[in-house]
């Protein structure tokens, strides 16, 4: 790769790294893997950027070679771990009035807790549609699947996420001692 290219390239990475890898976090759930996922991604896209013209279509690029890679780790037997406990919050002794930041990480937390309860292709899509902002046919196009597919996977794992959402609400106030 000529010099040029390359400082085009490191560019590029500086700039795109930290959206990569929330996204890639949104779609396994685990720092060090989103980590891994990225720099899949992006090692993907040095090997092919000579072969980029478009380079507004980097974007697209990058999160298709993501979502192969969390597919393809997906697959691996020693990648197919789930977490069977969360550690509880200590309680501080609560004064019962806490700010709205408080609430919104917890809302955040509780959130993405759940999105880990959603199967995988079905998680893929909700990150791709909610959090990345893509519509029906940029998801079909990422994913190489129909659009009936996408809205069929996006139904399916909305419901699916109202179901852990639930759950999760129900076992904090369990764990809380009772109804609020």
């Amino acid at each position: 790769m000529r010099p040029e290219q390359e400082s085009a390239f490191a560019e590029y990475v500086a700039a795109r790294r930290d959206h990569v890898r929330r996204t890639a976090f949104l779609l396994c759930g685990d720092w060090h893997r989103a980590d891994d996922l990225t720099q899949i991604a992006f090692v993907k896209l040095y090997g092919a950027w000579e072969r980029v013209r478009d380079r507004a279509a980097l974007d697209a690029y990058v999160r298709s070679c993501l979502v192969r890679a969390v597919v393809d780790e997906s697959r691996r037997p020693w990648r197919r771990e789930r977490f069977v406990e969360v550690l509880p919050e200590p309680d501080p002794g609560g004064t019962g009035s806490e700010p709205d930041l408080a609430e919104m990480v917890a809302d955040r937390d509780l959130l993405r807790v759940a999105l880990q309860e959603v199967p995988p292709g079905q998680r893929t899509v909700l990150v791709l549609r909610y959090y990345e902002g893509m519509d029906v046919r940029q998801v079909a196009e990422a994913l190489r699947c129909s659009e009936g597919t996408v809205k069929s996977q996006t139904a399916r794992g909305l419901a699916a996420l109202r179901v852990a959402v639930t759950a999760s609400r129900a076992d904090d106030q369990v764990g809380q001692g009772g109804d609020r």
